[in-house]
């Protein structure tokens, strides 16, 4: 079994419709924990440490193979509390692979995001792979604005095209990530020549091997 540590609901579907596609007969099991989100961008990731700790506590003990964290903001901490012994089993954030994508296509990244609180986690993820790559890179940042409003009520298609139009303006860019995991759709609407890059796809591939489970 797989579980996936989510900041919203709406991430529910979509995970579930990507196993379905790609990796048929993985057990998927969803924590939910708005919470954890709105704390973290009050006080900043590490202060829900804790809270985080006790979820991925409550995966192993319902038997998670591996462990994929969804949220952007908070897949750093996730990530570093799975370092330590006590977690027996694959703590992953939903990102590194699209990272990792990102410093291989070219030194010039622009991160995109809905969040402020999205933007240093990310931007700090993109150097530490190109660290690990031995790559050079220049990250940029972007706010696409009025896009997480749009999400907070749950209008998903304008949220989408918000974010596919902040995409469509970056300029001299080799990638362009977008941050977080609810922005994927926006990755079919843009129009840019630039490769736009997200992470629920290569994420769960990473997290169902981490499992156990051969890609369908």
């Amino acid at each position: 079994m797989l579980a996936l540590l989510h900041t919203s609901p709406l991430h529910v579907p979509v995970f579930d419709a990507l196993r379905d596609e790609a990796h048929p007969g993985l057990e998927l099991r969803h924590f939910v924990d708005e919470e954890l989100l709105r704390r973290a961008r009050r006080a900043g990731p590490e202060a829900v440490t804790g809270e985080v700790g006790a979820a991925l506590e409550r995966a192993l003990t319902e038997g998670a193979r591996a462990i994929l964290c969804t949220c952007s903001t908070i897949g750093g901490v996730a990530e570093a509390l799975g370092s330590r012994s006590a977690y027996r089993v694959p703590v992953l954030r939903v990102d590194r692979p699209m990272a990792t994508a990102a410093v291989a296509a070219g030194p010039r990244v622009v991160v995109v995001a809905a969040l402020e609180s999205t933007l240093p986690p990310t931007a700090a993820l993109v150097e530490e792979e190109a660290r690990r790559a031995g790559r050079p890179v220049t990250v940029r940042t972007l706010i696409a604005d009025g896009a997480w409003p749009r999400f907070e009520t749950g209008d998903t298609e304008g949220f989408a095209r918000e974010v596919a139009a902040a995409a469509d303006n970056v300029t001299d860019a080799d990638a362009i990530v977008l941050a977080q995991a609810s922005m994927a759709p926006a990755q079919h609407l843009t129009t840019t020549a630039i490769p736009v890059l997200s992470s629920p796809r290569p994420g769960l591939a990473a997290a169902a091997g981490a499992a156990g489970h051969a890609t369908g």
